[in-house]
């Protein structure tokens, strides 16, 4: 079906990020709807959901940046010519006229190189924003060494000179030559397809950067909630968090604010930061990664959900999926979606930089009258107000942005 082809484009065919999941969901759903999808990859192909719905794959057969031999990986990020050539020589043999390109994550191995090889059929090309990278250097407009949110214009004088990098100034340097990399592979901005943002919020950033509002559109991840029936959090007592177990998701702040205030913890997840925890907070329950499917079990004796990033979360799945199942959220103020969920009463949000500000908020939701958290939890099971799109309803809205390209109609 040539007229429907969709060339996703991503760093990896195996889920083990957040835009993995979603670009698999997509071709998933695609397949499903009569869509011939193809998929251009950075590692080795070997995606057991991609073989089993017949996706064809082109796969480089090199891993993510961390994975590889550091001097090897200090050029190939910036340029991966391996993967400019892979892509260059798909479109040069295999492109038509109604072939939709999506490009998702490229950071971790496909490189800037792929807006190059693209740069052919850019008019067709759909970029997803799944965080800053397009316009920030280190990819979540952070400044981790003054731990605040960056409001510096990318790659000004300010920006180039200011040390906010996690690791070092020197790493902060090559994240500066890769970003200079990636708008030289992009320019001009204005001739692809698209940029799709997660949350409206993206779009000044974005902009910041030289990016024209004019041609970014809103799609909301897909929410799965994490039971079909409302969790009646007035009935409970303790907070639960799920994600990833790591310093800039403010989990341990979480958990010495919880000890703090008393408040029963649980931590759904996993990661570096696991160890530390569990030896200094032996009474807090971590349940390790859980299946997406088994998430709800772990969930239902919570009062609330808690999100506590430190750096601004484009879109926090979690905060969502909380939610749509009847979970008050407690919101770190630096998430783009704090304002919307304090504005629709669906939770509470607090200052992650403040000390005292997290631990008031958690003293907060479990002093709250328990019809007041029914409340929260009868609106957000409701979807009267929806922080992101039902899954049909994502897949209707990705349909509607490839006949626009298609019809050579502009963003």
């Amino acid at each position: 079906m040539t007229d429907s082809r969709i060339v996703i484009v991503n760093d990896e065919s195996r889920a083990r990020g957040g835009a993995t999941v979603l670009a698999l969901t997509a071709a998933r759903d695609l397949v499903a709807r009569g869509h011939e999808v193809i998929w251009l990859t950075g590692d080795a192909g070997d995606s057991p959901e991609l073989a089993r719905l017949g996706v064809e794959v082109v796969a480089l057969g090199e891993r993510a940046l961390l994975e590889t031999p550091r001097g090897r990986a200090a050029i190939s990020g910036i340029h991966n010519a391996a993967a400019h050539r892979m892509i260059a020589d798909f479109v040069a043999r295999r492109d038509t006229p109604g072939t939709v390109y999506h490009v998702h994550a490229w950071s971790q191995i496909l490189s800037p190189a792929v807006f190059a090889a693209l740069a052919p059929v850019a008019e067709r090309t759909l970029i997803h924003a799944h965080d800053m990278f397009l316009a920030c250097p280190n990819g979540v407009f952070m400044d981790y060494r003054r731990d605040e949110v960056c409001t510096r214009v990318p790659l000004s004088a300010s920006c180039i000179v200011t040390n906010c990098d996690k690791r070092s100034f020197l790493h902060k340097l090559w994240r500066v030559a890769r970003q200079k990399a990636l708008w030289r592979a992009m320019a001009p901005f204005e001739a692809w397809a698209g940029i799709l943002v997660l949350h409206p919020a993206m779009k000044p950033r974005l902009a910041r950067a030289g990016f024209c509002e004019a041609g970014m559109t809103t799609l909301r991840n897909p929410v799965q909630p994490y039971t079909t029936r409302r969790i009646e959090a007035e009935a409970n007592r303790g907070v639960v968090y799920v994600g990833r177990l790591e310093a800039d998701k403010g989990v341990g702040e979480l958990a010495a604010a919880a000890a703090h205030a008393g408040v029963a913890l649980t931590l759904v997840g996993d990661g570096a930061m696991r160890a530390e925890l569990a030896a200094r907070y032996p009474r807090m329950r971590i349940t390790g990664w859980v299946d997406s499917g088994q998430i709800g079990a772990h969930v239902a004796d919570a009062r609330a959900l808690v999100m506590p990033s430190r750096h601004p979360e484009p879109f926090a799945l979690v905060i969502a999926e909380a939610a749509a199942s009847g979970l008050p959220v407690l919101v770190s103020d630096t998430a783009l979606m704090a304002g919307e969920v304090v504005e629709a009463g669906l939770g509470l949000s607090f200052d992650i930089l403040s000390p005292g500000s997290l631990e008031a908020a958690l003293e907060r939701i479990t002093s709250l009258p328990d019809d007041e958290v029914r409340a929260m939890s009868e609106r957000g099971f409701s979807g009267e107000v929806a922080l992101g799109h039902s899954p049909d309803g994502w897949i209707d809205a990705l349909e509607a942005q490839y006949a626009r390209v298609r019809a050579g109609v502009r963003a």
